[in-house]
């Protein structure tokens, strides 16, 4: 049977949540037998100590660079009609949103994807920050905060098209950016390789974790090119993902319809549960005296704001968006990065765990 066929039986909304349920799956298994986790990357080149944790996620952030473009050069995969280059964009919601990101998960010991990840295998703590975080992203696409959210957003907004692609902007093209994100795969896997010679399999789980957001591209891309609805070319992200599910729970009445963000977070939750189980690693965790409460939940708030400010979160702007070369999003992931490193300098000189 082929994807027309499925379309036409089970309908554009079913298929596609069916398939960012597999996807996330996937995503969620790998993730979590690796270890993958953009902060303790941050960490480790904060403390000067580079290595394991880095090595994991450069080799997941190369792969999926490098995925994504195949896809891009083989024409299976237009990034121009996607919402990071087609529409509108904000450079100051860019740089600010990741900022205020990057701070949140130091402070949440978490970005959305492994708090997702963590509550998967029974840490209350990032349980309890994800429902904050999911109930600010809301927050902030339409209630008490949205009118910040706007204000800064304008303070530099970026027309969309050509002056949201680094490829075009940079006059690589397609090609230049083959080779670029070749490069950086090859790079990550050096560098692998140094840190875990001989560990095959956690390479593999790394790359996999990558190729993830190439498989929502090309999924989301086939299925509008077969169906005749609109259908939004995207991949993994899990800020949206949140807030809707959360109005799912609340009122069925004001969620969002059925699509490839339903699927995620479910397929991401049974993914890194799987793997818990598997690796023995499930238990149940809470709140320790060393643990404070206001760094989880200042923590939480300040994600929720800055993803949706900057467009997504370190999977779904950093290397979703990362992946196509659109400006806004490396903007967001380099300021995702500076500000967990001001919020790591800012722990260590107030005398908190970080």
């Amino acid at each position: 049977m082929n994807l027309a066929s499925l379309l036409e039986t089970w309908g554009d909304a079913n298929v596609l949540a069916a398939g960012g349920a597999i996807i996330g799956l996937v995503f969620g298994f790998a993730a979590q037998r690796t270890r993958f986790c953009a902060r303790a990357a941050v960490l480790e080149c904060c403390e000067g100590q580079a290595g394991e944790r880095l090595s994991v996620w450069l080799l997941a952030f190369g792969a999926c660079l490098m995925g994504v473009q195949i896809l891009v050069a083989l024409g299976w995969l237009q990034p121009s009609v996607s919402r990071f280059i087609a529409q509108p964009g904000s450079i100051s919601g860019a740089v600010l949103g990741g900022l205020c990101f990057g701070a949140g998960m130091i402070l949440t010991r978490g970005c959305a994807s492994r708090l997702l990840v963590l509550s998967a295998n029974g840490n209350l703590r990032a349980l309890l920050s994800g429902l904050v975080f999911a109930v600010t992203v809301q927050a902030t696409i339409g209630g008490w905060l949205a009118p910040l959210r706007s204000t800064l957003s304008q303070l530099w907004p970026v027309d969309g098209g050509a002056s949201r692609d680094l490829l075009v902007l940079s006059g690589m093209g397609s090609v230049g950016g083959l080779i670029l994100s070749t490069l950086v795969f090859v790079v990550g896997l050096a560098f692998f390789m140094r840190h875990h010679a001989g560990r095959w399999a956690l390479g593999l789980g790394a790359t996999v974790t990558g190729l993830t957001i190439a498989m929502g591209w090309g999924l989301t891309q086939a299925v509008a090119g077969a169906s005749f609805e609109p259908v939004a070319v995207q991949s993994l992200s899990f800020s949206g993902p949140s807030a809707e599910w959360l109005m799912r729970v609340l009122s069925t009445a004001n969620a969002a319809s059925w699509g490839f963000d339903t699927g995620v977070l479910p397929g991401a939750f049974v993914g890194s549960l799987i793997g818990a189980l598997l690796g023995r690693d499930f238990k149940f965790e809470g709140f320790k005296t060393e643990n404070k409460l206001g760094h989880y939940l200042s923590g939480a708030i300040l994600m929720g704001f800055g993803a949706v400010l900057a467009g997504g979160c370190t999977v779904g702007a950093g290397m979703t968006g990362g992946a196509i070369f659109a400006l806004t999003a490396w903007l967001t992931l380099i300021g995702i990065w500076i500000g967990a490193g001001m919020a790591w300098r800012l722990s260590k000189g107030m005398g908190w765990v970080v």
